[in-house]
């Protein structure tokens, strides 16, 4: 990547990359490309393909991950088999697009057909992330598993179960050097005990992904939302 680079400008290179891959989301919906009939796998790829044909993009720093009906039960790490999107599907994406050495991660969900239930699953998720920033925003000491607990506490109060293992993690340049399974600080989860505002060991300020997971096990719905906590790429 070169000589490394100011905070403000880490900042500025983060916030970008983020409108950027919201964009890519904006465009995947005005061009109708999760649609019923059409596998994950073929969205993935031409999702993939309307990414470098924006934007450039070659690479991804995590698997694109697109999961329609059931599928949308299953954590990050699991790989179900490809599936047909049906006509009522809830189907969420998660994508790590890199752009120029920077990496988005940003997860949406999207609603087939009017069922309600799916409908308010999909618009609880920007809710309790905007709840989950706002407990993060008050407390200057907090660490990965307090914001961890608060947020399955807000998806539990919605009538929802959360998800998944964390809630999300660490993320800069490519590669970043901290999000490691091992390493249970990289995330916002049970036993991250440090706090997030804090230097990583190159002395750079951390900055963290929410995401939000939220399932109805007994309908064999979820529904994905994640993006930038620390940073906020609405503004300006």
């Amino acid at each position: 990547m070169g000589a490394p680079v100011d905070e403000d400008t880490r900042a500025r290179e983060l916030v970008a990359a983020e409108r950027k891959a919201v964009a890519l989301f904006d465009e995947v919906a005005r061009r109708g490309i999760i649609a019923a009939g059409e596998s994950e796998r073929v969205v993935s790829d031409r999702v993939r393909d309307l990414a470098h044909e924006l934007f450039g993009v070659e690479r991804h720093w995590h698997k694109r991950v697109v999961r329609a009906g059931p599928h949308t039960l299953a954590p990050y790490k699991e790989n179900p088999p490809d599936r047909v999107i049906e006509p009522d599907d809830i189907v969420f994406l998660d994508l790590g697009p890199i752009f120029t050495d920077w990496e988005a991660d940003v997860g949406r969900t999207f609603v087939l057909g009017d069922d309600p239930v799916k409908q308010r699953l999909r618009d609880d998720l920007p809710r309790i992330f905007a709840a989950g920033r706002a407990h993060f925003d008050a407390r200057p000491d907090i660490s990965g598993a307090e914001l961890y607990a608060h947020v399955v506490g807000l998806a539990e109060e919605a009538g929802w179960e959360f998800g998944g293992a964390h809630s999300g993690h660490l993320v800069g340049e490519f590669p970043h050097e901290l999000v490691d399974g091992e390493r249970i600080d990289s995330y916002i989860a049970p036993g991250s005990n440090h706090p997030m505002r804090r230097t990583d060991p190159s002395g750079r300020r951390c900055h963290w992904i929410l995401e939000v997971h939220l399932v109805d096990r007994e309908r064999a719905i979820g529904g994905f939302l994640e993006q930038l906590l620390t940073l906020d790429s609405s503004e300006g």
